[in-house]
């Protein structure tokens, strides 16, 4: 998909305040041949935004944290209009499950039989009816005067169905709707947390079917995240950068730092390349890698699967420090581009290629690499609280293409690697077969003696809730990251 743009809307007819709140008019008393029309304030910006958001994920499958930024500057919104705006946004995509049920039961008509544009917009009333502090009066008027914009005909029906909608609680829908705990524990917990059914399973099966602790990660995945920071080793100092953006240093990695607020492409450091956005996990495993003990040379390192430069930019940092260099791979042009704009002024070399060509490219020689990453593409189920829309368009047929690459890699990555060397395989899924399955399998395919190494000594002590070993799995409601999976093979 190329770059998302707004599209050019048509001017809706002016809007009318809620009943009760019109201004009153100014001027001379009406008389014949006066203007009757009532006076009609202009649509709610942040709301509109939202919508705005909210119809191009579904209406263009765009991702929100690119179309929404770009809306905000076309609509002038800073500060606290941004901040609810955003929030609507988020807060919409990521309990559209259950909203869609309950919509569907104040309608009486499935949520698919409405109209898209009516439909977005009831999803954000509903939203602010059962997630947010709006009044109930307040929200239901402004979704009215949302639905009157985009489609005039179904402010009546849009009314109706918000008015049936605010007869319960949050709680109350989801007694009202999910199915028992008792009998379907699963499809509860889906309606209760707005997650589908078969990434609840999983979710369960990863956590050893510890239903408590699902719905802990559930409730984890419906919060909006931190933003995190890294200080990039060498350039500057975490404390240095904590103190510059009012934030602190992270719980875990030795590199992140915790962005309170604001737009982090402001942050003067991430500006000019000293520090970067990444996701502490991200950060915890990648350093993993690096500081692993490892005999024999250690010069040349390989990003395997390198956009769009996050883990590069950390290695690459590292290597500086330690005279190594970075060879990282990309097979998107275009995210080849940004990894060298992630990596500029380090020891990297980007190379626009196919990762499984290990062996056939002469600049990914078999055997030749010290400590290889493969950062592998996957469902990216570890990350649903930042990519909100993703939850609804994975599949479970999804898995079979993407399992089929990730052993691919992972078997070049082995390929690529020297005896004695070092591979870290990562995901940001705790999908027990994008994981133990994938790495299992593709290890014993590989032809090569390979010894997994016991990951938790690799990451800082005392960090809880890491499983048995030799793999490890990070958690958002164990340790505040998304739910990044490291397994660190050495090659015999």
């Amino acid at each position: 998909m190329g770059a998302w743009r707004p599209r050019r809307r048509r001017r809706g007819p002016r809007v009318s305040a809620p009943e009760g709140t019109r201004p009153p008019r100014s001027g001379p008393p009406a008389g014949r041949g006066a203007d009757r029309r009532p006076v009609r304030p202009p649509l709610d910006r942040p709301r509109r935004a939202a919508y705005e958001a909210v119809a191009a994920v579904h209406r263009d499958d765009a991702f929100a944290n690119l179309v929404l930024p770009i809306i905000l500057r076309e609509e002038g919104l800073f500060g606290r209009d941004a901040a609810f705006a955003t929030e609507l946004t988020y807060g919409t995509l990521r309990h559209l499950g259950t909203l869609d049920a309950i919509l569907t039961d104040a309608a009486g008509r499935d949520v698919a039989r409405i109209d898209p544009p009516v439909r977005d917009a009831l999803r954000l009333g509903a939203y602010q009816l059962l997630h947010t502090r709006v009044p109930a009066h307040a929200a239901v008027s402004s979704t009215v005067d949302l639905v009157r914009s985009v489609a005039p005909g179904a402010t009546g029906f849009a009314n109706a169905v918000l008015r049936e909608v605010s007869t319960l609680d949050s709680d109350g829908w989801v007694a009202k709707l999910a199915p028992p705990m008792e009998t379907d524990p699963v499809g509860h917990l889906a309606v209760a947390y707005s997650h589908p059914q078969w990434i609840v399973r999983a979710f369960s099966e990863a956590l050893d079917g510890d239903l408590g602790e699902t719905a802990r990660l559930l409730i984890e995945d419906n919060e909006r995240p931190p933003v995190h920071l890294c200080a990039r080793p060498g350039l500057i100092d975490p404390v240095e950068l904590a103190d510059q953006v009012g934030g602190a240093p992270g719980a875990f990695s030795p590199y992140a730092v915790y962005l309170p607020g604001g737009s982090p492409g402001d942050v003067p450091a991430v500006v000019d390349g000293r520090a970067h956005v990444q996701d502490e996990g991200s950060q915890l495993v990648a350093a993993a890698l690096a500081d692993a003990p490892l005999d024999g040379p250690d010069g040349r390192w390989l990003d395997l699967c390198a956009g769009p430069g996050g883990k590069a930019g950390l290695l690459g940092a590292l290597a500086a420090q330690r005279g190594a260099r970075v060879t990282a791979v990309e097979v998107a042009e275009h995210r080849a581009r940004l990894v060298s704009q992630a990596t500029r002024g380090l020891p990297v070399a980007v190379l626009a290629t196919d990762g499984r060509e290990v062996g056939a490219d002469p600049k990914l020689p078999e055997g030749h690499f010290d400590r290889v990453l493969v950062d592998a593409p996957c469902t990216g189920l570890g990350s649903l609280r930042r990519r909100p829309e993703s939850r609804w368009r994975r599949q479970p047929s999804d898995l079979p293409p993407l399992t089929r690459l990730q052993r691919e890699l992972l078997g070049a990555a082995l390929r690529a690697v020297r005896p004695g060397g070092l591979v870290a395989y990562v995901t940001c899924s705790p999908h027990t077969v994008e994981t133990h399955v994938t790495v299992t399998e593709a290890a014993r395919r590989s032809g090569v003696s390979v010894d997994f190494v016991d990951a938790r000594p690799l990451l800082p002590a005392g960090m809880p809730g890491l499983g048995d070993g030799p793999t490890l799995q990070l958690w958002p409601h164990r340790h505040g990251t998304d739910a990044m999976f490291l397994a660190v093979l050495r090659k015999g």
